[in-house]
């Protein structure tokens, strides 16, 4: 059996090839009794689980198939898709954990992660997550139209493209001492994240210890999963959509 690890897949009625890449995905790389992980951003906006447009149903649906063949899934927020509730359970056959999540593997603990939270040098995001993050603000824009939450977002979505352009790359990436502060209330030596969409493996030592960290890459051009089983260990691959 297999443990499977992906994030940051965008999925939006936009880029419809972004499904065909995760179907491509269920057909060459889950089994029956395997494990996956999804890290995050799976949409690249979810406005509440009774808001979902035809894609993402599509999505959810091909997940649960997938699920219902019998590979076990679950589903860490990601800020793209932190309101995803029960009802995207539910429909996806994903089971929500709460980040952050420590799993064993070959008898190591694992440190799983989205990966906002690390990037701790970004100021301005770390405020606004804060911010929308809130219980009473979450339920106060779930309350709202979806053609309003709609436009919310669309707002959102501006704002956050021009900062960003105008943010040096540094501040949008992880802050190593957050990596090791997180990894040491863990009790853990190797962590896997996403957000950052900068793929890499990255070894460091940790209280006098070899310590690693996967993160894992975007779907925009092809897709990216990190897999481990008992045999061959780790290893990460990159694939395109129609490969089996």
């Amino acid at each position: 059996m297999a443990t499977l690890f992906i994030s940051d897949l965008h999925l939006s009625p936009a880029r419809p090839e972004l499904l065909a890449l995760l179907q491509t995905f269920i057909r060459r790389y889950p089994r029956p009794g395997d494990s996956l992980y999804i890290l995050g951003d799976l949409f690249e906006v979810w406005l509440g689980d009774d808001a979902a447009d035809d894609s993402q149903r599509a999505a959810m649906s091909t997940l649960h198939a997938l699920a219902d063949a019998g590979t076990a899934i679950f589903f860490i927020h990601g800020n793209r898709d932190f309101l995803a509730g029960s009802n995207f359970e539910e429909l996806s056959g994903c089971q929500l954990l709460s980040e952050p999540a420590v799993i064993t593997l070959s008898g190591e603990p694992v440190l799983l992660m989205h990966g906002d939270s690390l990037c701790t040098d970004d100021v301005e995001y770390q405020a606004f997550k804060a911010r929308v993050r809130q219980p009473e603000i979450q339920a106060q824009f779930l309350a709202l139209p979806v053609a309003q939450r709609q436009a919310i977002a669309r707002g959102y979505r501006a704002e956050s493209e021009s900062a960003t352009r105008r943010k040096p790359m540094e501040i949008m990436d992880v802050n190593q001492q957050a990596v090791e502060t997180a990894m040491r209330a863990a009790g853990v030596h190797r962590l896997i994240h996403g957000h950052t969409h900068r793929q890499a493996i990255h070894e460091f030592m940790l209280d006098g210890a070899r310590a690693e960290r996967i993160v894992l890459g975007d779907w925009h051009d092809t897709g990216c999963v990190l897999m481990h089983d008992e045999v061959s260990g780790w290893r990460m691959e990159n694939f395109e959509a129609g490969t089996s």
